[in-house]
């Protein structure tokens, strides 16, 4: 297995900058226009095309839903229960109010947050089973209230989604799970089918084909993010750093898709060839070599820093999804840091406990999108309206200068529709 190594971040991004995706948008195109056509006629044609079954029925039934979740293990339910009260409780934290300011002249200003009517939520199910993307994003919508929760998730031979995501659903008390995947599912969700009603938001992770369908149907629905392939970078400045932490922390995205990005950012070139070797040595052991070995054919490297300077430089020009910061002093370290999706701060940190059992939501800005844009949460899931409320006292007062500002824009119509009020006050 190849592991590169740069010597310096130009050199880095000079090999990476000409790398392209390949384009699925036509196909997808094809595929919404099917389902928004065709409804369930066209969820059976793909679904059997892709998932090669047809389920007996759209909607899992609430006592198939019910039995896995009294199948699961006894120590697996409660690591999910204690899971979700940690992902409830950290939420909790970010819900807002409505809010409404009275001045003395009787005029009231402020907002009022509703949540979305409907969400919908992808489930993946194809190279493994996320049980762990259920809770990270049904939970806020909960806290968030959403009335309506609908699920879909691609279904086995059995006809059915992952018993883990049945019992998962279960568990946070959802009956509305459908057994359909792929950018066939996103069409459902956004423009209804026979069998399944629309939704006004979609949220949640997938492949190439479910993300660019999620792309193509914003506008008919919102959207949590345009997300891409998963991706970590692990920066460390410390000999101390045991080798294995090192190499475990970047195979556990790198295992995700073979499109997974998995950067080091070292300061010393000793590590860094002690990091590759190890990989080179671990990988064609692992279970998922296969995924590992093309994500470091196309995105994983090492990168060789000058300084702990550069190493801030790498960090906020390639806005990772997942950053774990190493260094001598990471909480000193933390205000140097302005794009990031998540980060983890200290060696007893590794990703994996933001994945699964922290509390902050896993579902984050990949591709650079930490620059402009922030993890799940219950803000996802909510909108606020303005709230005016003029007094006669302050109409009259500022009429005369809304009439002006108007009348300069050209909009005499706008101007008059406060003219008239003055004139009968």
């Amino acid at each position: 297995m190849q592991v590169k190594i740069f010597e310096g971040f130009a050199v880095f991004l000079k090999a990476f900058e000409a790398e392209e995706n390949n384009d699925v948008s036509a196909t997808v195109q094809e595929i919404l226009a099917t389902v928004q056509k065709s409804g369930d006629a066209a969820l059976r044609e793909y679904t059997e095309r892709f998932d090669d079954v047809i389920p007996e029925s759209w909607m899992v039934q609430k006592s198939v839903l019910a039995e896995a979740l009294e199948s699961l293990d006894h120590d697996l339910f409660h690591i999910l229960e204690e899971a979700a009260d940690n992902i409830m409780f950290f939420h909790e934290r970010q819900k807002t109010e409505s809010q409404l300011d009275f001045s003395p002249d009787g005029t009231v200003l402020g907002w009022k947050v509703t949540p979305v009517d409907s969400v919908g939520i992808y489930i993946p199910g194809g190279r493994a089973v996320y049980p762990s993307t259920l809770l990270m994003n049904v939970i806020p919508a909960q806290v968030a209230e959403v009335p309506r929760i609908a699920l879909v998730s691609p279904p086995g031979p059995s006809g059915l989604p992952h018993p883990l995501v049945m019992a998962s659903a279960a568990l946070m008390g959802l009956e509305e799970l459908y057994a359909v995947g792929g950018a066939q599912s996103i069409g459902a969700l956004a423009f209804g089918t026979e069998s399944i009603q629309k939704v006004v938001k979609i949220t949640g992770p997938g492949n190439a084909y479910v993300a660019e369908a999620k792309r193509q149907v914003y506008g008919t629905v919102g959207i949590d993010s345009f997300a891409g392939p998963s991706e970590i970078m692990v920066v460390c400045d410390r000999d101390d750093i045991p080798v294995e932490y090192l190499v475990r922390d970047m195979l556990s995205q790198a295992e995700h898709d073979p499109d997974a990005g998995a950067i080091l950012v070292t300061t010393s070139t000793k590590q860094a060839k002690e990091v590759a070797k190890r990989l080179k040595e671990l990988v064609p052991t692992l279970p998922r070599r296969n995924i590992i070995e093309a994500s470091f054919a196309n995105r994983s490297a090492i990168i060789v820093a000058k300084d702990l300077s550069e190493i801030f430089e790498v960090i906020n020009e390639l806005a990772p999804e997942h950053l774990e910061v190493l260094t001598k002093q990471p909480f000193d370290d933390l205000h140097r840091i302005r794009n990031a999706g998540a980060i983890f701060l200290g060696p007893n940190t590794p990703e994996p406990v933001g994945d699964y059992f922290a509390g902050p939501n896993h579902t984050l800005p990949t591709s650079g999108c930490a620059k402009f844009s922030s993890p799940l949460g219950v803000q996802d899931f909510v909108k606020t309206s303005s709230v005016i409320s003029y007094s006669d006292e302050r109409l009259q007062n500022q009429g005369e200068q809304i009439i002006r500002f108007a009348e300069e824009e050209g909009l005499f119509a706008h101007a008059a529709a406060i003219k008239v009020r003055l004139e009968n006050q």
